[in-house]
């Protein structure tokens, strides 16, 4: 018995050992934690359970049956985040550059299988050299396993994906199926072909860096949601952002005690709004006032800043926020704010997720490159997410919401469930001197001034929406939190379903 136990010891530690002592260190030099390492900060102490840990390629080519490394480059398992149940898997670069075989994709597809099965989310942690050569179209063959996991997964259990080295080739379409990318500054990339391919074939010269690193990913092409400066602080934000996320689509939001008082009063949202209206203010101010204890987790802070998304907390249970932000591009939506938002709307309304939504603005933004590029389409992504949400939807109008601009962000007639202004609130088809000067093209300059102060009595206010029913309330913005939190106490029971259907046909 003591010498069957002895070998089963000798067995873990080779399989704890991954590449051995030098590619460890190499892995170390790059300024990169190892695989267990990496679960060792995510998940909570003691509490990772690993499966598959003696599992070995399958290879007969290119002398591969002379290099079996037990775990075949991906540590797999469960654990916990903060006392909740996650499925992981975490690739291992020592091992063959973390490449993936065939039997490397089945660990990853059995921890997949089981966390939709029991409920739970699932974080990969990817750092791979991509499709392992040796096996041909067998390694692709399990990316496609994986990639028909994360379809059948989305909108059933969160995925987070963290890349924390090289992601390339169809090894990056496992990670932008799933729900949330973080990458890591300087060690981590994505890219479906390499700097040298793009040089052979456009004759551009790229780095790495600029083709595909994280700040590329969170600031330009949006593929990436975060970007942190090393493998520790991207998997520490792992843990408090997975602390937001439902467990799987039927569990609801998490609840944790919150000694931030559900009717706080907060007097400086009464000047919050500037004397001219040509004059920005930051709508982070009005989230982080609004949610408990100040704490809101943005999603790509770094791309389309017109518009802000993230998740906080009213009264211990996860809301998601969207809001225009007046101090980039005056708030208006464009195509990108329009993408950024809508992917987030339908992530909230998959996962029973309450949406608040914070509106100032101006419009769509006008000019040709927006049109050639499809701001009709892209404009309607955000408009269809919130028309097919069916979780509460509480919005708060605090200045303009002008045009078509004001229906789509969660208008009442998108079924919006409580739909307040601030005494602020602007509300009309378009800004005073616009309108007056379509209306009234042909009056002479003191006339049109004349017009312009009548228009804006008239129609720069929320009275007007307010007295057809379009506005629940006009409040005052000192109890916007109260509102709020009164808003989805009331809503928390709410039951609405869309007509039956197989799927609907959003405009991608």
């Amino acid at each position: 018995m003591l010498e069957a136990l002895e070998a089963l010891e000798k067995r873990r530690a080779g399989a704890r050992a991954g590449g051995g002592e030098k590619r460890v260190a190499a892995q170390h030099a790059k300024g990169k934690l190892t695989a267990r390492e990496r679960l060792e900060v995510l998940l909570d102490p003691e509490s990772f359970e690993e499966l598959d840990m003696y599992v070995e390629h399958n290879c007969v080519d290119f002398g591969m049956p002379d290099q079996v490394i037990p775990g075949d480059g991906v540590v797999t398992g469960s654990g916990t985040v903060n006392g909740r149940l996650v499925y992981v898997f975490s690739q291992d670069f020592t091992v063959f550059g973390g490449s993936l075989s065939e039997r490397h994709a089945q660990k990853i597809c059995k921890i997949m299988d089981m966390a939709l099965k029991i409920g739970a989310p699932v974080i990969g942690l990817n750092d791979s050299g991509g499709a392992r050569i040796q096996e041909g179209v067998a390694s692709l063959g399990g990316y496609a396993e994986v990639f028909q996991r994360n379809v059948l997964a989305s909108g059933v259990v969160p995925q987070l994906s963290l890349i924390m080295g090289p992601c390339a080739g169809g090894a990056v379409y496992s990670p932008a199926m799933t729900d949330f990318i973080f990458m890591v500054k300087d060690s981590s990339y994505m890219f479906v072909t390499g700097p040298d391919v793009v040089r052979t074939v456009t004759n551009e010269i790229v780095t790495q860096e600029e083709l595909g690193g994280a700040i590329t990913h969170t600031t330009k092409s949006s593929v990436a949601d975060c970007a942190f400066e090393n493998d520790v602080e991207a998997l520490l934000a792992a843990r408090d952002f997975i602390d937001f996320l439902p467990a799987s689509n039927r569990t609801g939001v998490p609840a944790r005690p919150s000694d931030d008082p559900w009717d706080r009063i907060e007097p400086s949202l009464d000047t919050l709004i500037p004397p001219s209206a040509n004059q920005p203010y930051d709508m982070h101010e009005l989230i982080v006032r609004t949610v408990d204890d100040g704490s809101f987790f943005e999603l790509q802070p770094g791309h389309a800043g017109n518009i802000l998304i993230g998740f906080g907390r009213i009264e211990g249970r996860t809301v998601g926020i969207v809001a225009n932000q007046p101090m980039v591009l005056a708030g208006c939506l464009d195509i990108n704010s329009s993408k950024k938002a809508a992917r987030f709307v339908r992530f909230c309304d998959a996962f029973e997720i309450p949406i608040v939504t914070f509106v100032d603005v101006p419009g769509f933004l006008p000019g040709v490159g927006q049109e050639h590029s499809g701001i009709i389409k892209h404009g309607a992504k955000l408009l269809f997410a919130y028309a097919e949400a069916t979780v509460p939807k509480i919005t708060v109008i605090t200045r303009k919401a002008y045009g078509g601009a004001y229906d789509v962000m969660a208008s009442k007639h998108l079924r919006g469930d409580l739909n307040y202004a601030w005494p602020t609130a602007e509300i009309a088809v378009m800004g005073a001197k616009g309108a007056v000067e379509i209306i009234f093209r042909s009056k002479d300059p003191a006339e049109v001034a004349a017009r312009t102060a009548e228009y804006e009595a008239r129609f720069a206010n929320p009275f007007v929406a307010a007295s057809k029913g379009f506005i629940d309330e006009v409040i005052l913005p000192h109890s916007t939190r109260r509102r709020v939190a009164l808003g989805l106490r009331k809503l928390r029971n709410k039951r609405l379903e869309n007509p039956w259907k197989k799927h609907d046909n959003i405009p991608l």
